[in-house]
């Protein structure tokens, strides 16, 4: 039924990708899964009609790889000439170049040509971008500072609404569906944001603990950025009380906890039990100033919940994430120690610690523990195994924040971020040093993009989920920290929660 109306490869691969733009798809998974398999299994041992069309090559190629399916990207080969260059005439399909260039960001290491199609996409797009008029001007200004691949879903829809408008020959239907289901959805997330700032409300943290971040709202745009669907309603809510936690934590070692206090409280957590498993203690909470209680009985108070409403059967998934946030919080620990030392880390010292710290870890395990059957023990394992998935999700986000908030947290008096440890170790300038970690950030992209091929170590849902968290990182961190620097988000924020689209 969803094919109904197109016939032809080349319209299905835009029907899919509408679909997609405008964050439905999860209403027709099967469909689309069934369209992508037929034409993963047909493109390469038939002669398509769009053979010679870049546009449609590079789709081919994203949606394939978006969705998990490998595909070569040697068919790129016939766009480039004799001496290894790609044709000049391409440079009169802007379309096709901005295909491209989406395309090039689902590249893996050893995918030289799409190394070398991102450079020529990129220079073109920006020489060109002024001179375009239309949907086509709104879209490459758009992918330039946004690509699909980095982008998070609601977001992008909220922006391809209009473009996808403009084009001649948008599906009417389709549209105002996709209109209609944004809007409700986010009727779905206001409740939500409702009860969760309640919750927050009711801790009345900004007036006890004054020396925190009040970032409910963006710990829920950061969640929304994990998972939008309407089922995973529990979810997002244990999610965002603990990211909001962990927040609260982060605040207590890196501005405001002695050094003593910090050695209390880190015990504390390493003992945290539910009342429910073998070794429940208390005694180290005791001995925990009146600020650290509150904010730990909080976190107790979470996980409870959790456990709860998870019934028996699937409580053993709050004990990974209680452990999951006891090695986050060693991290902080440790960094608290190395600013109290006045020490910088060599990169291999900082690394691990700063991944740890950096959330990724205990919020991918977090994530999970209120999703469906999908989700077993194993997945779990897999998480605590530090798949290579997860550790490059890490380094997206870790290295992305410190190369844009290394200058403000040095000058308030923070731990060094890897910039500093780069510049001390290798004896380089700060400029050569945020050059040499923005590499790292798109070696890592590119071990995301493997990772999620078929294939996959564990289910593409799992994946999903912390392949979103480095997409929230991208947003996030793009320009400054979007998280600390509060304003930064409003205008997402508001787009995603607050404004309808109009229909």
């Amino acid at each position: 039924m969803l094919t109904a109306t197109v016939e032809k490869p080349s319209q299905k691969l835009n029907l899919v990708d509408a679909i997609q733009r405008l964050s439905v798809s999860y209403h027709f998974d099967n469909e689309i899964q069934a369209i992508l398999q037929q034409l993963q299994k047909t493109h390469e041992s038939d002669d398509p009609e769009y053979k010679d069309d870049l546009y449609t090559v590079a789709l081919l190629f994203r949606l394939l790889r978006q969705d998990g399916y490998y595909v070569s990207c040697d068919m790129f080969k016939k766009f480039k000439d004799s001496k290894g260059n790609f044709k000049g005439w391409l440079c009169n399909d802007v379309k096709g170049i901005l295909s491209l260039y989406e395309a090039t960001h689902l590249r893996v290491k050893g995918d030289d040509i799409l190394d070398e199609a991102l450079v020529f996409t990129t220079t073109h797009l920006e020489s060109v971008a002024s001179q375009l008029s239309g949907p086509l001007a709104a879209q490459v200004t758009h992918a330039l500072k946004q690509p699909i691949r980095k982008g998070l879903q609601r977001l992008e829809a909220r922006h391809y609404f209009s473009v996808y408008q403009e084009d001649a020959s948008h599906d009417q239907v389709l549209l105002k569906f996709a209109k209609l289901d944004f809007n409700l959805l986010q009727k779905v997330h206001q409740k939500e944001l409702s009860e969760i700032a309640s919750w927050w409300k009711d801790l009345d943290f900004p007036r006890k603990l004054p020396f925190i971040r009040d970032r409910v709202v963006e710990c829920y745009f950061w969640v929304l950025g994990v998972y939008f669907e309407p089922q995973y309603c529990f979810a997002r809510r244990i999610l965002t009380k603990v990211i909001s936690m962990s927040s609260v934590f982060y605040d207590i070692y890196d501005v405001y906890g002695t050094i003593e206090e910090l050695d209390l409280f880190t015990e504390a957590i390493e003992r945290l039990r539910l009342k429910t498993h073998p070794g429940w203690d208390m005694s180290a909470a005791d001995k925990l100033p009146e600020y650290m209680k509150i904010s730990y009985q909080a976190l107790l108070d979470v996980y409870t919940e959790m456990e709860q409403n998870l019934g028996e059967e699937k409580s053993y998934r709050v004990q990974y994430a209680i452990e999951a946030m006891k090695k986050q919080v060693r991290a902080y620990h440790q960094e608290a120690k190395w600013f109290h030392q006045k020490y910088i880390p060599t990169m291999d010292e900082y690394m691990p610690v700063a991944l740890a710290s950096s959330n990724f870890a205990m919020l991918a395990t977090t994530s999970l523990v209120g999703m469906g059957e999908l989700v077993t023990k194993d997945s779990f394992e897999w998480l605590f195994s530090d798949p290579k998935m997860v550790t490059a999700s890490a380094v997206v986000g870790r290295l992305m924040d410190d190369t844009v908030s290394h200058t403000f947290e040095q000058k308030r008096g923070h731990v060094a971020s890897a910039v500093e440890c780069y510049m001390t170790q290798h004896g380089v300038t700060e400029e050569e040093a945020v050059h040499e970690l923005k590499k790292q950030v798109t070696d890592a992209w590119k071990d995301i993009n493997k990772e999620c091929l078929y294939p996959t170590e564990v289910p593409m849902p799992i994946l999903i989920r912390v392949l979103n968290l480095a997409r929230v990182s991208d947003v996030v961190y793009k320009d400054e920290d979007g998280y600390t620097v509060g304003s930064v988000l409003k205008d997402f924020v508001a787009s995603l929660m607050v404004d309808p689209v109009p229909l």
